[in-house]
This record gives structure tokens, C-alpha cells and sequence, in this order.
């Protein structure tokens, strides 16, 4: 029992305030709380819900002046709970109270593996019934209700890291519970939760308690942004060719903190695959994911996970678009573009690469292959595809064994292709690079694999100028990888009222930060790191 505890934030000035174990009654926990009373509370839980039985909740209500003022519960899926007591009979309830005392009481069983006392029954689970009455309970945080079984691949002890990610260690469900849409929507202040986290990691903890919920290592997965502050991480395939079963995870860029989101989400998950895309519509607000491969399967499903609703749903579309993977996937204009990939062929032969480009029309839910003018590109996979305006470049890439190095740009409003003549120091041909749009007029491009190493150099590419340089930077990751992840989030968007209206793509005008994260080496090595550095670190703006 020592390591779940219970913490309550009634200011914040001043430390959290740990509620201890009644000693008549080792299930019920309870603090003081002196005047003058607060107007609000967060009470929280830190540590390990396995103790107790699948449907132990705890439920909180403050005691001093006649009946008890019920609160609310927490649980495993609800380790946060925040009040604000401006109802009326909440007022009228602390005007005749002279003591204050926080109590919360364990309603449930002890789990088999914490070795209950003999002969000793606790309450039976139940729900909290409680009437919740207007501005007593401002929000329940929800939190993803991830204690996995499996913990050893998940869950790693980082000591190296402590002194630059203590913030995003120990108190992991109060920190995901902070970036919620949830406490988004509150008017609770955020300081309140951090303070009560950064006083507990600085008193109570020390490095030997610190564990960093993390994505396994892998590569070949696909990393979208879904907001300003929130990135989605979904498949991917990890050591001795196993495809991750910690499928999908949510990243918070605000504490740096990954939330296992796989059995948050309804409806019918993807299957696990590698070398798929996942692309988000910022007009809709639905992620389509699209492709892949599994061993000796292939895909050319589509799957929509709407972000608002957090529910799949699996389209079957009209059309025809061949099983696809390490294509690139871009949305413009409410469609989805989907150039190349490799694309399997009957045995013996070889699988083959792609040069054709199709596109996917979600309002009625067909593919379709435009006519495309122009000068196209070579078939070729593991290429990127950089969106910038109305222009997508695609460098890069590989047909076995042939590599790439050249730049195509697609005129999406005219539909041709045209090769780009650039100047500059051209990065040398890769494949399965990690790429980014960082502004109206630049990408970037990272890493990736030359046939026969991984590499680890960086370039941005100058749409104006046509120009490449190279970024020499301590802050990107200088072991080598392919198969890895670069986003740049936090952007603002440049359309005007009109072009909304017309439901013109988002346009990014800027980015504040650049993620990267995962890949492998091509030695066996797979990378779970996440880099996230300023852009002004890598252009000195």
C-alpha cells in the first residue's frame, strides 16, 4: 500500500497535503485542512491501482459541518478530481464549518497479488452514486487507464534522465490528466496541479521510483499531430520483426509525457502494421489511416479515427487502390493524396514499387487516380512528401536497388509533376528519411538509409530559393536511424476567413517545435527516444 498514495491541492502556494491512513480503519484515508478553506481542491492518486481489486474506486467528501459533503470518486480510469465549491450549498455548507477534514475512503477488495489479510473482507465495489450538484464538481479528469500487464516492455526506469525529466515521471497521472481536453475546458489554473507534482518529486521521491511511461522501441510507425500540443503515435514494428502491441500512444508536448492510448479509442482498432501512413484533417478533425504491411500481409484499408469522439470506424470504399506500404499520404483540399509505396506481387517475383498517385475522397468515399501531367517521378518507397501551399514535393526514396536523391514537385492545382532543379548541398539518396514542413516555404528532412547504412545527417530545402543546406545541430539525434518519426507542432494557421469558409487545407505559417522520435539503426537496435527541440535552435531565428 505504501506505493499508492493519495494528495490533495488546496493552494497553490503552498506543498500538496498527503492524506494518511486512519488507523482505526486502514482503508480510509483523511488530512486536516486548516482555515482559512479553500474555494477549491484537486485530489489526486500517485501510484500502483493493481493493489486493488479491477473496480475499486475511492471515493472523497469532505466532513466538519453536519452531513458530508460528497465530492465524487476517483479510480484507475479517474486518478484526478478537481472541486470548486461556488454552488450555493456548497457555499452555505462551509459558512457554519469551523474544522475541515478531507476523507477518502476505499471502497473495493485488495488485489490477490497484494497479498490481502487473512480473513479480512473489505466493501464490496461499487460505483459512486452520489448526486454531483451544480459547481461542486467542476470536472473528473479522465485519464487513460493504462496499468499494463506487461509493464516490463512499457514501462522504463530512465535514471540517466532524472535530472532533465523528473517532470514527467513520477506523477504520471496527474500529468496526464493536465493535458486532457477535459482540464482544457476548466477554469481550474494549471499551476495548481504542477505545483502539487514538482513538490512531490522534490520532497517525497527519490530516483529509484521514477519510471517514464514510453512507446516501445520501433520504426516504420506514423506520428501525427493532432493539435498544438498533442501528437499521435500509431503502429509500428519493434525488435526480432515483433509489431508492437502498444499500438497507439498520445504524447503531450506541455510536460513531455506519453499516455497509452490503444484501449481509449472505440470501435474497430486497426490491426498492428508497419510502413502504413496516418494522416489528420484539421477541418474534421479525423486521423485516416491507410496501408501497411504485417509479415505477409498487406493492406489497403482505410480507418478513420475521429479525435473528437475517439471512436473508429472502417471504410469500405468504392474504387480501387492497390495494398500499399511506405507510401506517403497527404490531405489537401478535404482529399487524400497517396503517391507510390511497394506493393506486393505473386510469388516468386519480387515486390514492386509504385509511380502512381491516388486519391481519396471522404465525403463520398471512393478513390479515385486523377490524370496527372508532367514529368513524373520514378516508382519508388520509403520517399517523403512535403505539402508546401498548393506544391508537394516528394524527394527520395528507393526501387531496389536503386536509391534516390532527386526532388519532384506536384502542382496540385494544375495536377503536374516537373522535376526541381536545386542548388545547394543536396542531401545523398535515401529512403525510410523522416521528414517535416516547418513553414509556408521550407521542410526538413532527417536520417533515413542509403542501401547500405543508416544515416544521421539533416537538411532543410528553400521552396523559394530551391535550395538545399544542410543543419548541423547537437539538439537532433546524432546516432543513426531510418524508419523514424519527424513533426513539427505548435503551428498557427494562415488561412483567412474566406478560404476556412471554402474549406481550403490548413496552411502551416510556422512551427514552434520539432519532435522526433523512434526508428532503428539497421543493426537490430530500435530507438523509443523522443527529441523535442525549438526550431529557432536549428535556424538561430
Amino acid at each position: 500500500m505504501e506505493r499508492f498514495q493519495l494528495w490533495a491541492v488546496c493552494c497553490p502556494q503552498k506543498p500538496p497535503l498527503r492524506l494518511l491512513r486512519v488507523s482505526v480503519d486502514p482503508l480510509q484515508f483523511a488530512v486536516d485542512i486548516l482555515p482559512p478553506f479553500p474555494d477549491q481542491l484537486v485530489v489526486f492518486s500517485w501510484g500502483d491501482w493493481s493493489v486493488f481489486s479491477e473496480n475499486t474506486t475511492v471515493e472523497v467528501e469532505l466532513t466538519g459541518a453536519g452531513e458530508p459533503l460528497k465530492l465524487g470518486a476517483l479510480s484507475s480510469q479517474t486518478r484526478c478530481l478537481q472541486w470548486i465549491g461556488d454552488a450555493n450549498d456548497a457555499i452555505s455548507w462551509m459558512e457554519g464549518c469551523t474544522r475541515m477534514k478531507l476523507q477518502l475512503v476505499v471502497k473495493g477488495q485488495l488485489s490477490k497479488k497484494s497479498g490481502p489479510r487473512r480473513g479480512k473482507k473489505l466493501n464490496q465495489p461499487q460505483r459512486n452514486k452520489g448526486t454531483k450538484k451544480p459547481g461542486q464538481i467542476l470536472a473528473e479528469l479522465e485519464v487513460t487507464p493504462q496499468a499494463i500487464e506487461q509493464t516490463g516492455s512499457l514501462w522504463q526506469v530512465e535514471k540517466q534522465n532524472y535530472g532533465k525529466r523528473k517532470h514527467s515521471g513520477a506523477s504520471r497521472d496527474l500529468e496526464n490528466s493536465c493535458s486532457s481536453p477535459q482540464y482544457r475546458k476548466s477554469t481550474m489554473p494549471k499551476t495548481l496541479l504542477f505545483a502539487a507534482r514538482d513538490k512531490i518529486l522534490a520532497d517525497h521521491l527519490d530516483d529509484r521510483d521514477l519510471v517514464t511511461p514510453v512507446p516501445s522501441g520501433r520504426w516504420g510507425h506514423a506520428l501525427c499531430a493532432i493539435n498544438d500540443w498533442t501528437a499521435l503515435l500509431i503502429g509500428g514494428q519493434g525488435a526480432h520483426m515483433k509489431f508492437c502491441q502498444d499500438a497507439m500512444w498520445k504524447l503531450s508536448t506541455e510536460d513531455n509525457s506519453w499516455t497509452t492510448a490503444g484501449t481509449v479509442a472505440k470501435g474497430p482498432t486497426p490491426e498492428c502494421r508497419v510502413g502504413h501512413s496516418a494522416t489528420f484533417d484539421p477541418e474534421t478533425r479525423r486521423i485516416y489511416v491507410f496501408g501497411g504491411s504485417k509479415n505477409q500481409k498487406w493492406f489497403n484499408d482505410m480507418h478513420i479515427l475521429d479525435t473528437v469522439s475517439w471512436r473508429w470506424s472502417m471504410v469500405k470504399a468504392c474504387g480501387k487502390v492497390p495494398p500499399l506500404a511506405y507510401h506517403s499520404s497527404t490531405f489537401f483540399q478535404r482529399e487524400l493524396f497517396v503517391f507510390g509505396g511497394v506493393f506486393p506481387r505473386p510469388h516468386p517475383e519480387p515486390d514492386g514499387c509504385s509511380d502512381s498517385l491516388y486519391i481519396f475522397d471522404p465525403q463520398n468515399e471512393i478513390w479515385y487516380q486523377p490524370i496527372v501531367q508532367g514529368w513524373k517521378p520514378a516508382a519508388r518507397s520509403g520517399h517523403s512528401a512535403c505539402l508546401l501551399q498548393r506544391e508537394l514535393y516528394v524527394f527520395g526514396g528507393w526501387d531496389t536497388p536503386i536509391c534516390f536523391n532527386d526532388l519532384h514537385v506536384l502542382d496540385l492545382g494544375l495536377m503536374e509533376f516537373s522535376p526541381v532543379e536545386v542548388s545547394g548541398h543536396c542531401p545523398s539518396p535515401r529512403s525510410w528519411h523522416a521528414s517535416a514542413v516547418v513553414s509556408n516555404s521550407r521542410f526538413l528532412i532527417h536520417g533515413g538509409y542509403d542501401g547500405n547504412q543508416a544515416l544521421s545527417d539533416a537538411f532543410s530545402f528553400d521552396a523559394e530559393t530551391r535550395s538545399w543546406t544542410a543543419i548541423v545541430s547537437g539538439a537532433l539525434p546524432q546516432e543513426p536511424r531510418a524508419g523514424h518519426s519527424l513533426l513539427a507542432i505548435g503551428s498557427t494557421d494562415s488561412r483567412t476567413e474566406e478560404e476556412r469558409s471554402r474549406g481550403v487545407s490548413a496552411v502551416i505559417q510556422s512551427s514552434s517545435l520539432l519532435l522526433v522520435f523512434g526508428g532503428g539503426n539497421n543493426e537490430g537496435k530500435f530507438f523509443s527516444d523522443t527529441h523535442k527541440l525549438p526550431l529557432e535552435v536549428l535556424f538561430g531565428q
